[in-house]
């Protein structure tokens, strides 16, 4: 019934144009039917110039491309009815994508005979919906050649696939241009599995993110699964993990007897968009080291408690960490080394 009545907003006529509405005031509200449902406004800020401005917009493509947004959210939708699994997929590659030289898309250049591409990282081969991507920019291509980004398209997906798995809708700005530069050695800038909060508070910072949005955006664990080989340090050691619960130690133990690719979800509900996951960090069922280190250091606790408790809360700081983390490092007409891709795998 929910997933029926989130695709009932994308297809029905009325809603859309509801919906439209919504994208063009920055309307944010939560997509839990059992959560609150206050709505929240932004205003528009610094980051609106607008196109041609130099900056991001939540109008970008309002001329340019009116269809933008709707061609990227049918498409993910239709995606992620096939495989819900892939929404923590799309969330994970922009992630990953705007923590190495910044939202850019450089995460989906394949690699080439004389560079190896931040996508064939060991960081980054579990990576999915690479073709969810392709297919979005292949339609607005027919319909808009040579305006929508890919790095815009990856923030779009990214945004609809939480919606879809049940987390809030919100808009984000737009704007942002294709890198030219994608390089295996940039991924160690990517945060380890077996970082601590200070560490991870650090690598956060650089970025101009606060600890509580590195929480929020560690939150996104709330879908998906890790492989064993991220999480077999807490399991295999001559000293047990005191920050492990010892029934779940088992649990990991089991699943790591697969092998090093054998995979454990994060939380109870591996495709749901829900607070379930800060739930497991208070009773020590993290599943990666970065994870539980959230509760255990006094550091960040607070904010595991804070969303644990409070779904609501947790939806709202994290829409906002989200739109944070989507303006890093933006490439803009004006730099050398921006483009809008034809193809997302490879530079014009």
């Amino acid at each position: 019934m929910a997933l029926a009545m989130r695709m009932g907003r994308i297809v029905s006529g009325s809603v859309v144009i509801l919906m439209a509405m919504e994208l063009m005031t920055g309307m944010i509200i939560s997509s839990r039917s059992g959560s609150s449902s206050s709505a929240y406004r932004f205003g528009f800020g610094a980051v609106d110039a607008g196109p041609g401005g130099g900056g991001l917009s939540m109008n970008y493509y309002t001329l340019s491309c009116p269809m933008a947004e709707f061609i990227v959210k049918n498409t993910v939708n239709a995606a992620l009815q096939a495989d819900p699994t892939l929404a923590a997929g799309l969330i994970r590659m922009h992630f990953h994508d705007c923590f190495i030289e910044g939202c850019d898309a450089s995460i989906l250049l394949d690699s080439t005979e004389d560079n190896t591409a931040e996508k064939d990282s060991p960081a980054n081969l579990s990576l999915r919906g690479y073709d969810v991507i392709d297919d979005a920019k292949d339609q607005l291509e027919q319909q808009c050649p040579g305006v929508v980004s890919c790095a815009d398209i990856l923030a779009m997906a990214a945004r609809d696939a939480v919606f879809f798995a049940g987390g809030p809708v919100y808009d984000i700005p737009k704007g942002r241009k294709d890198g030219k530069r994608s390089k295996i050695e940039d991924t160690i800038n990517l945060p380890s599995p077996t970082f601590n909060a200070s560490q991870l508070i650090s690598m956060f910072a650089h970025h101009g993110l606060t600890a509580q949005d590195m929480v929020a955006l560690s939150g996104a664990h709330t879908l998906g699964v890790a492989r064993c080989s991220s999480f077999k340090n807490r399991v295999t050691g001559s000293t047990p993990d005191a920050d492990l619960d010892s029934n779940f130690a088992k649990t990991l133990s089991k699943t790591c007897s697969g092998g090093d690719n054998a995979e454990q979800a994060f939380d109870a509900t591996r495709n749901d968009f829900d607070n379930l996951y800060f739930n497991a960090l208070q009773r020590k069922a993290g599943l990666l080291s970065s994870d539980q280190t959230l509760f255990s250091s006094p550091r960040t606790s607070r904010f595991v408690n804070s969303y644990a408790l409070n779904q609501a809360m947790f939806f709202f700081d994290f829409q906002q960490a989200m739109r944070k983390m989507g303006s890093l490092d933006i490439k803009f007409d004006h730099s050398s080394n921006a483009q809008v891709r034809a193809n997302c795998r490879s530079i014009n």
